[in-house]
């Protein structure tokens, strides 16, 4: 678990459910894009997700609204957006939203 979330940063939520007839390069593509994400600055965390009935989400954290709006227009990326339009998802929906509060545990 990550330590560095604070106020102010910026989380987007992406959820999707794939095709019955998805391509079949999907995962390759995700992990492609995913080894991506790390490396771009701002790039704070993200965790990905399969729910029991299929539903997929990916929560992604970035240190500010600059940093996330730079991930949101990286060229890989967005061709990797038209990808999943075209060749992946029955549908998805993104919620970007500014963080206002943090709390964290750890145990000793």
């Amino acid at each position: 678990m990550s330590t560095n979330f604070r106020a102010g940063q910026v989380v987007t939520v992406f959820r999707s459910r794939l095709r019955a007839d998805a391509h079949p390069r999907y995962a390759e593509h995700a992990a492609e894009i995913s080894a991506l994400a790390t490396s771009m600055p701002g790039y704070v965390d993200h965790k990905s997700f399969t729910a029991d009935d299929g539903e997929r989400v990916t929560v992604v954290t970035f240190d500010d609204a600059a940093s996330q709006e730079a991930w949101r227009r990286q060229v890989d990326h967005a061709a990797a957006q038209r990808a999943g339009i075209e060749s992946y998802y029955e549908r998805y929906s993104i919620q970007v939203t500014t963080v206002t509060r943090v709390s964290q545990f750890t145990r000793p």
